[in-house]
């Protein structure tokens, strides 16, 4: 018997795993990505505009094999591979040669702030994820939390008469109890401790795809994960994996996984880099992949020094020079060298990426941008940094918790002040098969076991 493509139940599945229903973001991706794809637009509008059904799928099929053999343009700027090779090959020269740090308790302390800083910069962002600025100013201002400079609580939401705009997995501070709860944003961190554990220092991308299948359900990965884990299932092996119906490939999901790599490489920021591009390629290509390196190899940097511009400029020295994020986050640095005021930085990102547009509001650079923004604005205080990350919207738990792990590796738990610590009670729920409930202080513990050496 022929498969009969009506069988397929749609309604059964999510929009991250149809490819049909993303086709605009897939010639959005391709034009980024410099492919001549111009003469598709009108038959991406035509297929986006059909119901979801077997024969949108089909038409989509279609689609994806047009996308795929599109030429890159001859006047296209960038240099941007995939590979580990051809990534190493395109960055600047000029790295500086870390000293490693001695495995002490100082160490140690660093590693519990990156992951308290981590989970509760997620925590703060978490609960307005997918809002907008103007919803999430109107919350801020309305409950006397502009600028923002604490947890928002349910009350909160109720005053400025929002509470149609919490989703379903918004966890208000004062709806938390005992632990911080689970986040893709700390999901995947907890993960790659696992991994580390179970296959070593030498794991492969084959090795993190397994992960994903045998520890955490599907509901856990979203937009490109998801796509990725699917890819898995039905045999798609990396870096096809990442390839494969996946118009979501230069999205956020790979640089919010990378701060284990830069936690158990202190000092080390290529071996960092090489490891999260392990764990990248599975889903991402280009800058999806670069947005996971840059953000290991600034930990890695963070944890031997102090200065937050030399930390940028070192993290991006591990990804091609000549790659749209290195450019931007450049941009930003810039900026903030000509003396650009804080507003006027924030201002020419929401003007330059549409936080209306899914595509802009989910994308690395954009995210990246703002971290980078947060970080430097920021001058080292926690909680000013990731107020910051989270107040200008965008991805608001993945920048915070980006920014709150740097913060956190740099100052150490003593910089993060009990404010956003007490709450959690050093614990923190993931979604990962055997890891309901872990305690942070275990899991920095257990970072220093998995050390090189």
């Amino acid at each position: 018997m022929n498969f009969d493509p009506s069988f397929l139940a749609l309604d059964k599945m999510h929009a991250w795993e149809l490819y049909s229903a993303n086709i605009m973001a897939e010639l959005r991706q391709c034009k980024d990505e410099g492919r001549d794809v111009e003469k598709y637009e009108k038959l991406a509008e035509g297929i986006a505009a059909l119901d979801a059904t077997p024969i949108r799928e089909e038409l989509g099929n279609i689609f994806y094999k047009a996308m795929m053999e599109a030429p890159i343009r001859a006047d296209y700027p960038y240099v941007e591979p995939s590979d580990l090779e051809g990534i190493q090959a395109a960055r600047p020269a000029d790295r500086i040669e870390w000293q490693k740090p001695e495995k002490n308790d100082a160490l140690s302390r660093k590693f519990l702030g990156a992951w308290m800083g981590r989970v509760c910069g997620c925590l703060l962002g978490k609960p307005v994820e997918g809002w907008r600025t103007p919803d999430l100013h109107k919350l801020l201002k309305e409950s006397d939390n502009f600028p923002l400079k604490r947890y928002m609580t349910s009350a909160d939401v109720e005053k400025a008469g929002l509470t149609e705009k919490s989703n379903k997995w918004a966890k208000w501070i004062d709806l938390v109890k005992d632990a911080a709860p689970c986040d893709d944003d700390t999901n995947y961190t907890a993960l790659a401790s696992r991994v580390i554990e179970r296959w070593g220092r030498d794991f492969t991308p084959g090795d993190m795809a397994d992960a994903w299948v045998e520890y955490q359900p599907k509901r856990a990965y979203c937009t490109a994960e998801r796509r990725a884990f699917r890819n898995f299932v039905i045999g798609i092996r990396p870096p096809m994996s990442a390839i494969y119906k996946n118009p979501d490939r230069e999205f956020i999901g790979a640089q919010i996984r990378g701060d284990y790599f830069g936690y158990i490489n202190p000092g080390d920021p290529e071996t960092a880099a090489d490891m999260a591009w392990r764990d990248a390629c599975i889903s991402h290509v280009k800058n999806g992949i670069y947005g996971e390196m840059f953000v290991a190899a600034m930990l890695a940097v963070a944890a031997v020094c102090d200065d937050v511009k030399t930390v940028i400029l070192e993290g991006l020295k591990q990804i091609p020079e000549k790659s749209r994020l290195t450019e931007r986050v450049k941009a930003v640095v810039q900026w903030y060298d000509e003396g650009v005021s804080q507003a006027e930085c924030f201002k020419r990102i929401h003007e330059e990426w549409d936080e209306f547009e899914a595509y802009d509001w989910v994308h690395t650079i954009s995210n990246a941008m703002i971290v980078t923004a947060s970080l430097l604005y920021g001058e080292k205080d926690y909680s000013r940094s990731i107020c910051m990350a989270v107040e200008t919207g965008f991805d608001t738990d993945c920048n915070g918790a980006t920014v709150g792990s740097i913060l956190g590796m740099m100052l150490t738990d003593a910089g993060i002040g009990e404010e956003w610590t007490a709450p959690i009670h050093g614990k923190l729920s993931t979604n990962i098969f055997g890891m309901d409930c872990v305690s942070l202080p275990e899991l920095a513990e257990m970072t220093m076991t998995h050390l090189p050496g």
